[in-house]
């Protein structure tokens, strides 16, 4: 399968799963892979692949495939088997956005870890820094804010709540190696 087929595929399914019973969520996968598109640069040859795990990085939400509750999980098994989707590509679902502290909190990590292997930490980072840089409704935001937001949405106490305010200092550190990455590419391509 070439990347365009890839992302042309990824695409389409995501849109099948959450366009409908999930817009902002749809509109959400929309602005991530945007923002995985702009990484082109650090990526090389696995941008595609980054696009096409950005798109589908929600599916798990879809009423159509949830089944534990928690989406990572659902969305890379409903992924590997019933869509065959790329093993990369999988894995990057599967622990996007330091999902294994939040499967920690509802007592599905040995599931997560044992199931799917962690994909390379630069790609990990950039998946990172895609969703969380991107607010529900597909804009750009720092991870600050959008970290802030999912707290006020879920409230602290929640499982999410908690999760998140664990995993806080993990995704900043996420978000700044990317856009150190990021910066130093642009300054590697400035003429001096």
């Amino acid at each position: 399968m070439t990347t365009t087929d890839l992302t042309r595929r990824a695409y389409g399914l995501a849109e099948s799963l959450l366009a409908e019973p999930l817009p902002r969520r749809w509109s959400h996968s929309l602005g991530v892979a945007e923002r995985a598109r702009s990484l082109h640069s650090i990526l090389g040859e696995d941008a595609a692949l980054m696009e096409a795990a950005a798109v589908l990085h929600d599916v798990g939400y879809s009423p159509r495939i949830a089944s534990t509750g928690f989406h990572p999980l659902d969305g890379a098994r409903f992924l590997r088997a019933q869509e065959g989707v790329d093993e990369r590509v999988v894995r990057l679902v599967a622990h996007h956005s330091c999902a294994l502290l939040e499967a920690e909190e509802r007592g599905l990590r040995e599931e997560l870890a044992t199931e799917f292997e962690l994909e390379q930490p630069a790609l990990v980072d950039a998946l990172v820094f895609c969703d969380m840089t991107t607010t529900p409704d597909g804009g750009h935001t720092s991870s600050d804010a959008r970290v802030s937001e999912i707290i006020g949405r879920y409230g602290p106490d929640t499982i999410v709540g908690r999760f998140i305010q664990r995993a806080a200092p993990e995704i900043h550190a996420a978000v700044q190696r990317v856009e150190g990455r990021l910066s130093a590419s642009q300054r590697a391509g400035q003429p001096m």
